[in-house]
């Protein structure tokens, strides 16, 4: 069996609201209102313990039955990882299912349905176009459940490697 993690849901699945979780506090704050007219196509949020490329936690999707709060920990697996770039580079999202017996049909990201995935797609391609200054640049795909678990182990690693950092310039001051 995956390797299993915690996703902070900061989104639940059809809202156009982009909430955050503000890593100093742990509160939920409305970042920003969608321009587009849809909603996000899964629950939404992040990788507890990581650091994606772009400066802040790995991203994820959880696939879940019923949506959940802006707030709550859903432990999960990946199954796959969405490659794309805005404006501020890589941005990847892990796509994930809930460590949960009724998703054990779903292993890698071939097992995930053709149209859902054309749904996330869609969803990535489109959700900035209204927005000033935001922008997804052409060159994005799917991966399989172990490249996104290499992608999880590599912002773990990540973290740690900025944490050590701050502490080392702390201790120089």
């Amino acid at each position: 069996m995956a390797d299993t993690f915690n996703v902070v849901v900061e989104i639940p699945r059809g809202s156009k609201n982009k909430y955050e979780v503000d890593q100093a506090s742990g509160r939920v704050f409305l970042d920003r209102t969608l321009f587009t007219a849809m909603g996000y196509p899964d629950d939404y949020g992040y990788i507890d313990g990581t650091l994606g490329e772009d400066g802040d936690p790995l991203d994820a999707l959880v696939m879940l039955s019923n949506s959940v709060f802006p707030g709550c920990i859903v432990e999960c697996r990946a199954v796959g990882l969405y490659h794309m770039v805005d404006e501020e580079g890589g941005d990847d999202k892990i796509l994930c299912v809930p460590a949960d017996v009724r998703y054990d049909s779903i292993k890698d990201i071939d097992d995930v349905d053709d149209f859902h995935k054309a749904e996330i797609k869609h969803f990535f391609e489109q959700y900035k176009a209204l927005e000033p200054g935001k922008d997804v640049m052409p060159g994005d795909y799917w991966a399989d459940a172990a490249t996104a678990e290499k992608e999880i182990k590599a912002a773990r690693e990540r973290l740690a490697a900025s944490l050590k950092a701050e502490e080392k310039a702390d201790d120089n001051d």
